[in-house]
């Protein structure tokens, strides 16, 4: 069975003297359940795994029951011992639970190491948000990228644009229907009746799920608001939007890049470059035509410069910069990365659509201490950017 890094990563940090809770998060359907299976599996340690997925079963109560349980475990044992905890945001007020045991762990000096995960990051994030301050670590498991899908599926680079890195789909791209079916009622729907509706007070969920398609759809394409919602049928206004495309960000698959500005109010307030996380996305709210974005320059284009985005976001999350898109007047960039203030790339894709030119020389004049990067020339491919050969920053 494939191994991807975040194995090791969570491996290492079992092996660790107890210090945090380590909490796994990323979209759905991108294997974080079987990372942290494939790792209790290469330890002698002994673990205890349960799951919250039968809502009538769990509670508060049950977590603790648990909990009891495998302090028993380690009493009877002496030694170590790791808990895991799966689809943690289903349990009703969970938060508050596993800071009141992880506390009475640590003055007792219990030797109980604790991984919580799930399939709701939105859910998870904000309760770590809200209470658990200081006892925890975050563990991204972002989409598969391609040199991942490469190895593990036999992917070309047109079968990893096209079809995207969602595990569970890879056994379907030979049959278009089936992959377009799954990715609409495994993932997108979830996501968003189950995700977000759940988290969040969604007064127009149509407004909501329409606003998605059409981002997807538009993905690497900047849309101001006003045009935004005059291809929206439900009515809505800017702040609606605004909001609601915040929330698709948290979930990991739609966000509206900012366009980068040193003042960062301007780079807030500007229209946003839709991208979608996962190209997969893309292709399944714009019509699954491998003919239409394999051939066709402008089309195809736009599925590039998608897979790019979508890698530079995974990379952000998990290494900590931001990601913009740069235009003044006619110039313009198709990315711009950021990692706290001396690190500075702008980075171009050529593609095979035409566009304005001469961004990032324009770009380098404002900003001489940036980093140039042009995706698909001589010294920097499509194929070897995607596959992690390249240095982002200098």
């Amino acid at each position: 069975m494939f191994k991807r890094n975040l194995v090791d990563q969570l491996k290492k940090r079992m092996l660790e003297k107890r210090l945090f809770m380590q909490t796994v998060i990323g979209p759905r359907q991108t294997g974080k359940t079987t990372a942290i299976l494939q790792v209790l599996e290469s330890l002698s340690t002994p673990h205890h795994f349960i799951s919250a997925d039968d809502p009538v079963l769990v509670s508060p109560e049950w977590l603790r029951n648990e909990w009891e349980r495998v302090r028993l475990m380690q009493k009877q044992s002496g030694k170590e011992i790791i808990l895991v905890i799966d689809e943690v945001q289903k349990i009703p007020r969970w938060q508050s639970m596993v800071k009141l045991l992880w506390d009475e762990d640590t003055r007792k000096k219990i030797p109980l190491k604790v991984i919580l995960s799930g399939s709701s990051s939105l859910l998870i994030q904000k309760g770590l948000n809200e209470s658990m301050a200081g006892r925890f670590e975050v563990l991204f498991c972002p989409h598969w990228n391609y040199r991942e899908c490469k190895a593990a599926f036999k992917y070309s680079l047109d079968d990893f644009l096209f079809f995207g890195g969602y595990p569970g789909a890879a056994k379907l791209k030979d049959d278009l229907e089936r992959w377009v079916r799954y990715i609409g009622s495994s993932i997108v729907e979830p996501v968003i009746s189950r995700d977000i509706l759940q988290m969040e007070e969604v007064r127009k969920p149509a407004l909501l799920r329409s606003l998605f398609t059409l981002g997807a759809s538009y993905s690497a394409q900047e849309l101001s608001y006003t045009k935004i919602l005059g291809q929206l049928m439900d009515a809505g206004n800017t702040v609606t939007i605004a909001h609601y495309l915040e929330l698709l960000h948290h979930a990991n698959i739609l966000c509206g890049l900012p366009k980068y500005s040193a003042n960062k109010i301007r780079s807030r307030q500007s229209s946003p470059r839709f991208m979608v996380y996962d190209t997969s996305l893309l292709i399944w709210a714009a019509g699954a035509s491998r003919k239409r974005y394999m051939e066709i320059p402008e089309t195809r284009g736009h599925l590039v410069e998608s897979a790019v985005g979508a890698y530079l976001l995974a990379r952000g999350k998990e290494e900590g910069f931001s990601v913009y898109w740069w235009r003044e007047r006619e110039k313009e960039v198709d990315f711009v990365i950021e990692r706290g203030t001396a690190n500075l790339t702008a980075i171009e894709v050529k593609s095979g659509r035409v566009k304005n030119t001469g961004g990032s020389i324009e770009f380098l004049k404002q900003y001489p201490h940036a980093l140039s990067l042009i995706v698909g020339s001589e010294n920097c491919s499509l194929e070897e950017f995607l596959s992690g050969k390249i240095p982002l920053f200098k």
